[in-house]
């Protein structure tokens, strides 16, 4: 089993997180594209930034942008935009030499019904990755959907090595989620590669430190190194050392 260290990552959500993952033989997820204008107009400054922040890192994860973007878009218009853009993430992701990115669902409560979201969801992804470089694997995050079925029956479906699952546990933990982060876990456990940690009130999505919240990530992390003792990890919070020192004190650093 691979040490936890050695699976760990902060997000560049944090100011901090390049420091810290250098300090602590870290890996880095590279958060600046989720914003995609980051790969037009403003792309020599983001690149810049990134360029720097990677240095002295050996591992690292790409997140891909979001806003606005929905795979299974009622408007085709909507859905080759989320096509180019996913595209565009892809390459360069490739370009920085990162083999992983993290894309998310783009499920909308209320507005897509799930008999619809699922199969039009599944045509989108399958697309995606023919249009990728090869290298690229792809994790599907949850963000607001109730419950795991909807993105596993998507993985399942879509039925590619490449196409893999991101469990955020801090979406999980919700008003939208109706089912309990223990729940998530073992169901997605066969198809799941990364996660995203951090803690909330269970209401809003609040990226708190780890040990700021009602989740109990010390369960967590134990039913994670249960059911998926390989998955990766991404420390997601807008500074990551009261995480990282969390950690140390509670025996995972």
């Amino acid at each position: 089993m691979t040490a936890f260290r050695d699976r760990l990552y902060l997000s560049t959500t944090a100011e901090d997180a390049p420091e810290l993952a250098r300090e602590h033989g870290l890996g880095l997820e590279i958060a600046e594209y989720c914003t995609a204008s980051n790969m037009d107009d403003a792309f020599p400054d983001t690149d810049r930034r990134v360029c720097v922040a990677m240095k002295g890192i050996r591992r690292f994860i790409f997140h891909a942008p979001y806003n606005e973007l929905c795979p299974a878009a009622i408007d085709p218009r909507a859905r080759s935009l989320a096509l180019d853009r996913y595209r565009q993430a892809g390459e360069l992701a490739a370009a920085y030499g990162i083999g992983t990115m993290v894309v998310h669902s783009g499920f909308i409560p209320l507005v897509y019904h799930p008999d619809w979201f699922i199969p039009r969801s599944v045509a989108f992804w399958r697309e995606l990755l023919t249009q990728l470089p090869r290298e690229i694997s792809l994790c599907l995050e949850n963000v607001m959907e109730p419950g795991p079925d909807m993105l596993l029956q998507i993985v399942r479906e879509v039925d590619d090595p490449r196409f893999r699952l991101c469990l955020d546990v801090g979406h999980a933990n919700t008003r939208v989620s109706s089912a309990p982060v223990r729940d998530w876990i073992p169901e997605y456990a066969p198809f799941l590669s990364h996660v995203h940690l951090h803690n909330n009130d269970g209401d809003m999505d609040l990226h708190r430190c780890l040990g700021d919240g009602v989740l109990d990530m010390e369960e967590i992390l134990e039913l994670l190194d249960r059911f998926c003792p390989e998955a990766t990890c991404t420390i997601e919070n807008m500074t990551a050392a009261d995480s990282v020192r969390w950690l140390g004190e509670h025996g995972y650093l």
